[in-house]
């Protein structure tokens, strides 16, 4: 993990919430803040022993407004990074209310807290899965964007009435070491790593992939850029790889000869191939991604070679 810090710096001391500090994109941007001189502090479903190099640990669900206004009274952060909530884009029902309460419920909550506590910045975490805003009446695909979508009309908002200092950032296709092994990329490199054949859909289904550490980096740059609330940045490399092509340069990189079994499992319906617009991160935040897909999977593959646990079962 890269330790350069942006040019134009967190001020050191500064105090920093993260919240769902525990999850893929959490864990690496608190890994980052908590080697400077920061006051990081994360929050989690889940009680967490505090640990020396690591977040201050606040349990909490912040769609409970109570539980989320208990922070903000102890923490008083001058910087909001808000990635708690579900992920996962599957269309099933079940998930409605699960993902609106933990996405849309828990941003209003926020955005409600930063308005009355006062804060340099708060970063909301868009997604790529949002309806694209040029499409004629876009409608989400799956209940995570549209909860992710109000989301990000409410920070929007907030900016626009309120003048709440909101920026908006949109990882697109993430990927690198310890990431969920049911994503793509852990769940095919694990499969081989045992010896096993992944199953896969066609593959056929584009995606913009982007290596973890240049989402801290855009994040941290986000954090820090001045003059740009109520901007929202797509954070991708630009360019579209399929999840076939994708696959093959894993295994190219694993030395692997097992074949992967393309169209073992149907393709997702209402998937979307959308490119990140590079422009506005260049040319506002001065950031790019600047890890090639193959240097990305180098580094995720040796990870996951290293953690040789994780092809026992995981724990229920």
């Amino acid at each position: 993990m890269r330790s350069a810090t942006p040019t134009r710096s967190i001020p050191p001391g500064s105090r920093i919430l993260v919240t769902g500090a525990a999850g893929f994109i959490g864990w690496h941007l608190c890994s980052r803040l908590c080697a400077w001189n920061l006051e990081v502090h994360g929050t989690s479903r889940r009680d967490r022993p505090r640990h020396a190099g690591r977040p201050i640990w606040w349990q909490a669900d912040l769609a409970d407004l109570a539980d989320a206004r208990r922070i903000f009274s102890a923490v008083k952060p001058d910087i909001v990074v808000h990635l708690a909530g579900s992920t996962g884009a599957s269309t099933n029902r079940d998930l409605v209310l699960p993902a609106y309460h933990s996405l849309a419920t828990s941003t209003v909550n926020i955005l409600m807290l930063v308005s009355e506590f006062g804060c340099r910045r708060v970063i909301l975490a868009g997604s790529l899965n949002e309806p694209v805003p040029r499409v004629e009446s876009p409608i989400p695909g799956s209940p995570y964007a549209a909860a992710k979508w109000i989301g990000s009309t409410y920070g929007g908002m907030f900016h626009a009435l309120y003048d709440t200092p909101v920026v908006n950032l949109r990882p697109f296709m993430t990927y690198g070491p310890a990431q969920a092994r049911d994503k793509l990329i852990p769940s095919v490199a694990l499969s081989l790593l045992k010896g096993d054949a992944p199953r896969l859909s066609s593959g056929r289904t584009r995606g913009d992939w982007i290596f973890i550490d240049d989402i801290i980096d855009a994040f941290l740059f986000g954090a820090a850029t001045p003059d740009i609330e109520g901007k929202t940045f797509d954070l991708g490399t630009g360019r579209l790889t399929s999840i076939r092509a994708l696959v093959e340069k894993l295994l190219d990189v694993m030395g692997s000869k097992i074949m992967p079994l393309f169209g073992a499992i149907p393709d997702r319906p209402h998937e979307q191939e959308i490119v990140a617009d590079t422009a506005p991160a260049a040319e506002q935040l001065g950031w790019r991604a600047t890890t090639s897909l193959e240097d990305g999977l180098r580094q995720t593959v040796a990870w996951y070679r290293a953690n040789s646990g994780l092809l026992e079962p995981a724990a229920p």
